[in-house]
Order: C-alpha cells, then sequence, then structure tokens
C-alpha cells in the first residue's frame, strides 16, 4: 500500500482520489508496508547560486529515497505547506505544472509497484529509469506564455517575430501539443529541409531557428526543461550576406527631384524616404513614434525601439522642412501614421505602423522604378544609402557607426567613439544630406 502525503494545493485532488482508490483496492492496512511521499525543498547542502531542488521524498518501511523533479528555486519561491511554488515566482504556475507532471509519474509508478507487491526503492527506480523527464509543458503553451508576456511589457515587435516561428514549426509538425523533449536534432534538421525546399531564403531559416532556440533557452533556464535535452548544439544556423541596398547620388537627386502631386500617396511615400536619410536613416517605426517633445532646441533627441541607444541629431533646413509638411497642429505625434490616442508598442499599433510601412514601400517601388532603379525602393534602403553615401565621402567607419547607432571594433574602439563630439557627427549629417539633396 502507499500513502501520499501532500496536503491540498492545486493539484493535490487528483492525487487524493488515487491514493483512496489504492487504499479502497488493498487487503493489508499494515503501516509497515505502507508507502508514504511528499514533495519538499532539498536544503541539506548549500548552493552557491542559492538554487535548491524540488524532491520527492518517499518512505516505506521508515527508510527513505528521493526522486528529483529536475526543478531548482530559491528558498523564497517554496511554499512547504502547499508543497508548491509560491507566487513570488515569475513562473510559478508553468513550475508547478512540471512538478505536478513528475509527481504523477512517479504516483503511478508506485502505484503499479504495490498493486503488483513487487515494490522496492530499487523497483521504483528501475520503473522511472528513461521516463522521469522533465516535461514542464507543451513547446506551444510555454512559447504563448513568452509571447503574451512580451506583449504585457510592449515588447510586440519580438512577440511578433516568436509567434511567427512558433507558428511555422506547429504547421510544419502538424502537433499542437509537441513536447520540448521531441523537438531533436533530427526534427530540426527535418524542419530546416522543408523551409529549404519551399524556397524560405536562409537569413528567413535562421530567423525562425534563432527564435525557436531562444524560447528552447528560456524553458531550460526557467528550469522547465532538461539542460540534457537542448538539441542546438549541432544545428548550423546560417547568415547569409545581404545584397547592398543603398542607391547612389544620383539616384537621390532623382527622387528629390519628381514632379509629384502634393498630398498624393507617392508624394507622401517619398517624403518619408528622405525625411529617414536626413535624420541618418531613422526607421519608419521611429518615425511614427516621434512626439513634438522630441524637438529639443533644435535637434531631435529620441530612443530607437529596437536598441533603446538613444539618438542625438540636429535637424537639418531639409529635415525641418519635411517635418513641417507632416505638422497637425494639437496631435501626438509629428507624422501622421498613428492615432493620437493609441496606446505605444501595443499590437494594434504594430499593426497599423506595419501597414503603412507596406503602404508606403508600394509606392516607393514605383518611384524606384520611375527613375530606373534595378532593385525595389524600400523604406530601409534610406538608412543603407546614408551610410554607403559617408563611407563614399571618405569618412571612417568608426565615425559613421557612431552617428547611425552602432557599435564597432573592440573595447578600445568603444571608448575611443565616446569621444566623437555632436559637432563632428552633426557636420557629418549635413555634408551627406547637402551631397545629394538640395530644397527645392
Amino acid at each position: 500500500m502507499f500513502l501520499g502525503r501532500l496536503k491540498f494545493s492545486a493539484f493535490s485532488l487528483f492525487y487524493l482520489t488515487e491514493i483512496v482508490h489504492s487504499l479502497h483496492n488493498s487487503d493489508d492496512h499494515n503501516l509497515r508496508n505502507m508507502v508514504y511521499y511528499k514533495l519538499i525543498l532539498d536544503k541539506r547542502r548549500i548552493k552557491s547560486d542559492l538554487l535548491y531542488p524540488v524532491i520527492i521524498r518517499i518512505t516505506h518501511n521508515k527508510t527513505n529515497t528521493t526522486i528529483s523533479t529536475g526543478i531548482r528555486i530559491k528558498e523564497e519561491h517554496w511554499d512547504s505547506n502547499t508543497q508548491q511554488v509560491n507566487k513570488l515566482h515569475p513562473n510559478y504556475q508553468l513550475i508547478n505544472q512540471s512538478i505536478a507532471t513528475v509527481y504523477l509519474k512517479v504516483q503511478r509508478a508506485v502505484h503499479k509497484l504495490v498493486d503488483t507487491g513487487s515494490f522496492s526503492f530499487e523497483a521504483l527506480k528501475n520503473e522511472l529509469s528513461d521516463k522521469q523527464k522533465v516535461v514542464a509543458i507543451t513547446f506551444n503553451n510555454f512559447s504563448q506564455k513568452v509571447i503574451q508576456d512580451m506583449i504585457a511589457i510592449k515588447r510586440t515587435g519580438n512577440a511578433i517575430v516568436y509567434q511567427t516561428a512558433v507558428n511555422r514549426l506547429i504547421n510544419y509538425c502538424g502537433n499542437n501539443n509537441i513536447k520540448f523533449s521531441e523537438i531533436d536534432y533530427t526534427f530540426l534538421e527535418a524542419f530546416k529541409h522543408k523551409l529549404t525546399l519551399e524556397g524560405m531564403k536562409p537569413n528567413t531559416v535562421g530567423n525562425y531557428f534563432r527564435s525557436i532556440r531562444a524560447l528552447y533557452n528560456k524553458a531550460i533556464k526557467a528550469k522547465l526543461v532538461n539542460r540534457s535535452l537542448y538539441p542546438f548544439h549541432d544545428i548550423t544556423i546560417k547568415q547569409q550576406k545581404t545584397a547592398k541596398r543603398a542607391i547612389g547620388i544620383k539616384e537621390i537627386k532623382d527622387i528629390t527631384s519628381m514632379n509629384l502631386k502634393p498630398n498624393s500617396a507617392s508624394w507622401q511615400a517619398r517624403n518619408y524616404f528622405m525625411l529617414s536619410f536626413c535624420l541618418i536613416g531613422i526607421s519608419f517605426t521611429d518615425l511614427a513614434y516621434l512626439k513634438p517633445a522630441n524637438i529639443i532646441k533644435g535637434r531631435l533627441i529620441f530612443k530607437r525601439r529596437k536598441t533603446h541607444k538613444q539618438y542625438d541629431i540636429k535637424l537639418t533646413p531639409q529635415a525641418q522642412m519635411l517635418l513641417d509638411i507632416f505638422k497637425r497642429d494639437g496631435s501626438t505625434y509629428l507624422l501622421s501614421v498613428l492615432p493620437s490616442k493609441i496606446e505605444e508598442d501595443t499590437l494594434v499599433a504594430k499593426k497599423i505602423i506595419s501597414q503603412w510601412i507596406k503602404t508606403t514601400n508600394k509606392y516607393l517601388k514605383r518611384i524606384g522604378e520611375d527613375i530606373g532603379l534595378d532593385s525595389p525602393l524600400t523604406t530601409y534602403v534610406a538608412r543603407h544609402t546614408w551610410a554607403t553615401t559617408a563611407k563614399k565621402m571618405g569618412y571612417a567607419n568608426e565615425l559613421i557607426a557612431e552617428a547611425m547607432g552602432h557599435e564597432y571594433g573592440n573595447k578600445i574602439t568603444g571608448i575611443y567613439l565616446d569621444s566623437f563630439d555632436e559637432e563632428i557627427i552633426d557636420s557629418l549629417n549635413e555634408m551627406v544630406i547637402s551631397s545629394c539633396y538640395s530644397l527645392q
């Protein structure tokens, strides 16, 4: 016979039902033959990282053995009364699910051995051998939790990237309940092969795999997956060098001199492109979020959404002229992309900006075709063009990188970059703009 000594908690009622069922079908209630087990935090050894293992202590004939749940947490995250991880842990629900899964496996193994009259600690461990794995929750369920957490803290860009990768993987395997343990080397190689056969570019495949790998690492760090199951050690994630997307000074002049109908979609797209160019390749998303408060004493000061690095750019006459075109009295934002009352960095805001980028690129492509470009003109070309123009004018890579907010070289170089004066970067930007852009 056996008796689980779990106190009532979110998952103990099921265990109690199992216990009563066992007692009802047993002929021998001799306490010497009963099996007790309990979830405890093993603090017998001081851990340098302050993380202690959650174990199942099993008692039979007044002797003990332990079974690991594979979970390690801090002491303040354990509630010994309910035998659960408390709400102070950010992933307490998922971890408790993981513990419950392991506990149930142990309970069923004990039940089976007691019913056959063959229970012993050795028999129990043999029964659990190769079965006692940390299977927290399904890959999809864990991923959705991570994605929702990202959305909650307004990291919608990353959330969308993760969701796209998860959708691809689930669509490939056709199983919403695929476990982390099933995502092994063979599975991932087959998945990559399928994506390649579908004609997907190496960089896109790489982006999917980096997202999946990041989710797997998060599950390991949350102690929901055994590190020994990690499948990415031998998976190669290739990054193909992208084709140059910059255009030349002549093409910029052709774009600025085009006679476009004021307030038309093409006219607006051209002005967005040139505003990005004049602001050292600012992204369309960052443009959309600019507010009047970002302009201080003739300078545009803002943090880039992608890197959170602060930019401080002098407004040239060309940039000021373009901003004046988009100016709307009483509006929250400098541009007309987002409604004034929209909540920043939400999925709704992200979708609005994505649609604007799609529409703007549609008209930029037409502009590019009109001036004879071989490759599509997009909002992102402005950033590449600014950097390439500065390079062709003879400016150093270090200075260009500093102007664009990139890290360049080693730590010593980074220290050197910090010494660049705003005036030097201001002058660089003015020279780049004046070389290919004149006020009409």
